[in-house]
């Protein structure tokens, strides 16, 4: 079987947390070329993959690959894309997909019209304790999950002039850009969601245009309870990136600095006495890391195979649409009616 030739569009940070993964991946894939407009960014991307060719325009990419990563400031997303699909080209899609629904759609049109994959980079649903985490609450081997809190802690601060202050080329603020991989997931474990409210605030994070720190609450249909809190502007952290699902017959956590998933169960019923002591199981244990190859190993299987991605072009909407949705009713001083926002298809 030939090795897929792969292009990476954008060679900042997003593509750096990649190059590992592609490396690990080297039996299936090749990175043939690197871009980006700052040339010695894509040159230094280039010598350490040291399969690749640097280039500054992405349209001289089109000999040189099979599929694309897309890595680039969120309101170049729909044009690079467009061009990418249209060249005959499948494409990974660095989230979020695309600033506007009508952008989302039209990408999905597109590739679903010429046969390519189009697939966003939500690299969590593809993290192995993930999986596991999904395999025991979909099998209710703890009771049945009423809530589930995802807790993102961390301090982003862009230079001065960077892409990411603008609210327009952002697509939103911290919520939009970096929430959406919490939202995508609370809909992947809790089901359809029925309403919601969103708070965000700049305070503490003055170089955002739009909120840097948010709460995000959502009530699902089965009557479960997500929530996630994201901040950019932590300058101290203690549950860093953290998952609690609650389930009826105990808590499962996933602790990312600690590589470890855990169970805590026979908590005793409280009396005031502030004992909330409870039986600790060490699940899983893992090595921290963003493991984007699992994600970059679905995507070449989805090539490969012409299956659909788990993470495709519809199921990445919903997200946006519940996210969309969120902001609206949080400017309307409102909660959020988020029932009906997702697809069977687009026909």
């Amino acid at each position: 079987m030939s090795k897929i030739r792969l292009g990476i569009v954008g060679c900042g940070g997003m593509a750096a947390s990649h190059a590992k993964g592609y490396l690990e991946l080297s039996d299936r894939l090749i990175v043939t070329a690197t871009c980006d407009l700052i040339l010695e960014r894509a040159q230094a991307a280039a010598i350490e993959l040291g399969t690749a060719q640097a280039f500054e325009r992405y349209q001289d990419l089109t000999d040189q690959v099979d599929a694309v990563l897309i890595a680039l400031p969120h309101d170049l997303h729909f044009e690079v894309g467009m061009f990418f699909l249209n060249a005959d080209k499948h494409v990974l899609m660095e989230k979020p997909m695309c600033n506007t629904e009508e952008e989302c759609l039209e990408l999905i049109r597109t590739a679903d019209k010429l046969g390519k994959v189009l697939m966003t980079a939500y690299p969590v649903r593809f993290w192995p304790v993930v999986l596991k985490l999904k395999k025991l609450i979909d099998s209710k081997a703890y009771g049945d999950c009423f809530q589930m809190s995802i807790w993102t802690e961390q301090y982003t601060r862009y230079e001065e002039g960077h892409w990411a202050l603008s609210a327009d080329r952002l697509g939103g603020g911290q919520f939009f850009s970096h929430g959406c991989h919490y939202v995508d997931l609370l809909l992947w474990f809790l089901g359809n969601p029925v309403r919601g409210t969103h708070l965000g605030t700049n305070y503490g994070t003055s170089w955002m245009e739009k909120e840097g720190t948010s709460s995000v609450s959502i009530v699902f249909e089965s009557g479960a309870l997500g929530y996630h809190f994201g901040t950019w502007g932590a300058r101290g952290t203690r549950l860093g990136w953290s998952l609690h699902a609650h389930c009826t017959e105990g808590m499962l956590e996933i602790n990312l600095r600690e590589g470890k998933l855990y169970a805590h169960t026979e908590l005793n019923p409280e009396k005031a006495d502030l004992n909330n002591d409870s039986k600790t199981e060490v699940l899983m244990e893992f090595e921290s890391g963003k493991f984007t190859q699992f994600e970059t190993m679905h995507f070449l299987d989805c090539i490969l195979t012409g299956q659909k991605p788990v993470t495709d072009g519809l199921s990445s909407l919903q997200g946006l649409r519940v996210i969309w949705k969120l902001y609206e009713a949080e400017q309307n001083n409102t909660v959020a009616d988020l029932r009906g926002l997702g697809f069977d298809s687009l026909t």
